[in-house]
């Protein structure tokens, strides 16, 4: 998965979100419980994560992500990004300021190992 240089550069917090609807239009967030906060170092490893997932060819499932991430700015006021993690049909959708139209939507091999152990950190951090 390829993110932009601004979003390696400037995420200071990582917000997980359990989703639970889609969102109510194009570009907004995806609504659901935030539930946990990445750090430090967990927002580094994080993104160095995503980095590895390698990609994937196009699935059909209707776009149903069960997971989004939101990265925070070191002054956590601004959101640089956010992805949703379809894991049906191997899709992520990026938006945000900091994420060029290019990179919007990617496909992932969700049965790599980099995917399914970014699929356990979300189940543990729902937990």
């Amino acid at each position: 998965m390829q993110l932009p240089a601004e979003v390696l550069a400037d995420t200071a917090l990582i917000e997980v979100v359990r989703i639970s609807a889609p969102p109510g239009k194009e570009g907004d967030p995806w609504p659901g419980g935030a539930v946990a906060h990445w750090v430090g170092g967990e927002v580094t490893d994080t993104l160095a994560l995503l980095g590895t997932l390698p990609g994937s060819g196009q699935h059909r499932c209707g776009f149903s992500p069960g997971w989004s991430i939101r990265g925070y700015a070191k002054a956590l006021e601004i959101v640089l990004f956010e992805a949703a993690f379809c894991f049906s049909c191997h899709e992520v959708r990026m938006h945000g300021p900091a994420v060029p139209p290019d990179l919007a939507k990617q496909f992932f091999d969700v049965d790599a190992p980099p995917s399914q152990e970014l699929l356990a950190r979300f189940r543990a951090a729902g937990t």
